[in-house]
C-alpha cells in the first residue's frame, strides 16, 4: 500500500508518478487490476477503470527500468 501523503489536487498524475518508489507505482497498478476484476465480476461486462493511469504507471516504470540498464546510469 502506498504510503505516502496525498498530492496538491492541481499536480498532475504523471508529475506524481515521478516522486513514488517503484513499489509503489506496482502497488497502485495493482489495487486498480484487483479493483477492476472485481467490478467486471459483479457487473458482468468488461471494463477499463483507469487505462490513462495504468498507461502512465507502465512508461514510467520502463523509463525507470531503462535508465537502470543505461550504460553509466
Amino acid at each position: 500500500m502506498a504510503t505516502r501523503l496525498p498530492f496538491p489536487e492541481d499536480l498532475p498524475f504523471a508529475v506524481r508518478l515521478k516522486s513514488l518508489a517503484d513499489d509503489e507505482l506496482l502497488d497502485i497498478w495493482e489495487e486498480t487490476q484487483q479493483l477492476e476484476r472485481m467490478l467486471r465480476e459483479e457487473w458482468d461486462t468488461e471494463l477499463e477503470l483507469a487505462p490513462e493511469y495504468e498507461r502512465l504507471i507502465v512508461r514510467e516504470l520502463q523509463l525507470r527500468a531503462g535508465k537502470r540498464q543505461a550504460p553509466g546510469a
